[in-house]
């Protein structure tokens, strides 16, 4: 399989160049870019290039507010309703995450919703945050119904991601960053992109039953919560994904389920809830790194079922993955995606990012 290996700014300043051409402000066109390359140094392939195309789509129609800036429209000391104004997710999410940090370090905890955002790219990008102010960040946000619940046919829930972060001693730290649904649905796309079967417990066709066939999951049917079938445990992936709904759609008064526009259908705003959490851990009882350390050690140093298969913690393998980019010098992508996009770029007339001749194979 042929990759291309690009390094971090390369690819950044290709995203801002594409969003900028299409009317983004350039400090939003930043935001979007470092959420997006971070997902993909994390490993989150699907929510990093591979979605440039649909945020340029959103801009360059107009169902997605180019100027402007998220407004607070109710707080307290400890909470805030924030009015996003149709802006890019990550514009907004910034805004947010950066607001529960404040209220935070004044009262001990911040709890901020918004309405009225967009797609705001990994969740995991504003827990982390927190982490730099030696906080716990969670981070959720509700998405277009993808999900077909528990006994169900009909997608009535997102992927309605879930993260949370929390520091540990020298830098370590737990970092969960975890769709509702049994898979991402870029990774679903990915695999659809690539002619690739998908795993089986992932989605399902248009009556409710697995596949393993991208194509049919995509078209007219849906992901699976996690857990997979009744049998399996799925009922919980399903009461997680609700749960995410409470706290965003719900409490935000933003869309909410089936609501929510259709997955890259634009006939009208998306108008997204999501919620940013910041926690002091100094509010509570002291050595809370130490016991955080004492835990991602119980588990990491623990004999594993395989010798040659350790046992690790959330964010551990985001961690591997950023060493291994690190030590490449770049982010490897597939060469389909390099494709895709450069052909996007094309048609609102930017660069390529890439002349395609720093191949890998992988």
């Amino acid at each position: 399989m042929s990759r291309c290996l690009i390094s971090k700014p390369d690819v950044q300043g290709f995203i801002e160049r594409c969003m900028v051409a299409v009317g983004t402000q350039p400090h939003h066109a930043r935001s979007l870019a470092e959420v997006l390359v971070e997902g993909d140094h994390r490993g989150h392939y699907s929510h990093g290039l591979n979605r440039m195309d649909m945020y340029v789509k959103d801009v360059q129609s107009g169902i997605c507010a180019k100027d402007g800036e998220p407004v607070v429209e109710k707080e307290s000391a400890a909470t805030a309703l924030v009015e996003g104004k149709n802006l890019l997710g990550p514009v907004v999410g910034n805004f947010c995450m950066n607001l529960a940090i404040k209220k935070a370090k004044e009262v001990g905890i911040g709890w901020v919703v918004a309405r009225g955002s967009n797609h705001y790219g990994i969740a995991g990008y504003y827990a982390l945050q927190a982490l730099k102010e030696n906080m716990i960040g969670m981070s959720f946000t509700n998405t277009s119904p993808l999900v077909v619940p528990t006994r169900g046919k009909e997608c009535t829930l997102g992927t309605n991601p879930i993260s949370v972060a929390a520091p540990a001693n020298d830098g370590d730290s737990f970092v969960l960053d975890m769709a509702t649904s049994a898979v991402a649905l870029g990774k679903v796309e990915l695999y659809e992109r690539r002619g690739d079967p998908i795993p089986e417990g992932w989605g399902c066709d248009a009556n409710g039953k697995l596949s393993t066939d991208p194509k049919k999951v995509l078209s007219g049917g849906g992901l699976v919560p996690i857990g997979g079938s009744e049998a399996t445990g799925g009922y919980k992936g399903y009461g997680l994904g609700m749960m995410v709904e409470v706290f965003c759609g719900i409490l935000a008064g933003a869309q909410y389920s089936n609501h929510v526009r259709t997955w890259k259908v634009t006939d009208r705003i998306a108008n997204l809830g999501q919620c940013f959490v910041a926690i002091n851990p100094e509010n509570f009882a002291p050595g809370f790194s130490d016991r955080m350390s004492d835990l991602l050690s119980i588990h990491r140093g623990m004999e594993p079922a395989d010798p040659n298969v350790p046992v690790l913690t959330a964010g551990d393998p985001e961690r591997m993955n950023m060493k291994r980019c690190d030590d490449m010098g770049g982010i490897p992508y597939h060469i389909n995606v390099v494709n895709y996009m450069n052909d996007c770029a094309k048609n609102i007339g930017v660069s390529p990012l890439l002349p395609c001749d720093n191949l890998i194979s992988n």
